[in-house]
């Protein structure tokens, strides 16, 4: 049975990676799979990963010092994670946990990646403020200008997607800025992607780590991968159905 690792990347989340990780594994009962955290922060969480991986074996974390940032948090993740299958999503909670069932039947039914969207029937963006939607929108839409293997994606810009492993190699991978999906499939060789519709949820604890210089580092990675992208053919995007999903997650799991 294939593993699935769960790649987390943290930047002071100690008020969610609790409940981050018991709805992880309630959402994975009967998967084999362990959950990888890169940390970064300057607060408490580090003391609570410890606690958390001393209590559960299936939690691995690594703090870093002498490094930061999202892409190449999860770079490492993807680097030390010995799963089949390996996921990635945030430490707040607004992506659900409970998207990784469903995620890892996609996989399971033959997909190389399945991609969750706010967009299609079932999904919802409503833990976004306006303000967000409209800088989401503009990511999505100068992704898709920018890059032909974004355009038949209907939310390219997410940080929460699942992939087999064996996708990656041979794959220069050189993110900056958050947007880790957009590299990967930029930079990765696949046949299939599922997208499965799911609920963007409020933030529980926290801050929203948005800023100018998140945005203009998106413009610089777009930028970069026009020139380093590689050539994708016979690329096949299946959209799935909330009811099809369910009945996919019964057969597959």
């Amino acid at each position: 049975m294939e593993k699935l690792s769960v790649i987390v990347p943290t930047y002071n989340e100690a008020g969610n990676v609790e409940a981050l990780v018991s709805r992880i594994d309630k959402a994975l009962e009967g998967i084999v799979h362990d959950i990888w955290f890169i940390d970064d922060s300057t607060d408490q969480t580090p003391e609570v990963l410890q606690r958390l991986s001393e209590q559960n074996p299936g939690v691995h974390y690594e703090h870093r010092t002498g490094e930061k940032g999202l892409a190449t948090a999860v770079i490492r993740g993807f680097e030390i994670a010995d799963g089949d299958f390996l996921a990635c999503m945030d430490a707040d909670l607004q992506h659900p946990p409970e998207i990784l069932r469903p995620m890892t039947a996609a996989l399971r039914s033959g997909a190389d990646l399945c991609i969750p969207s706010r967009l299609i029937p079932g999904g919802s963006d409503g833990g976004l403020n306006w303000y967000r939607k409209l800088v989401s929108g503009t990511a999505r839409w100068m992704g898709k200008i920018a890059l032909p293997c974004l355009r038949n994606i209907s939310d390219p810009t997410s940080g929460l997607f699942m992939f087999r492993k064996k996708i990656l190699e041979g794959a220069d991978l050189a993110p900056v800025g958050w947007k880790i999906m957009v590299e990967v499939l930029a930079m990765t060789h696949y046949r299939l992607i599922v997208e499965i519709p799911y609920e963007f949820h409020d933030r529980a604890t926290g801050e929203s780590k948005l800023s100018k210089n998140v945005t203009l580092q998106y413009i610089q990675q777009l930028a970069g991968l026009r020139f380093r992208a590689v050539k994708h053919t016979a690329v096949l995007v299946s959209r799935w159905s909330p009811e099809f999903t369910e009945r996919m997650v019964r057969k597959y799991l």
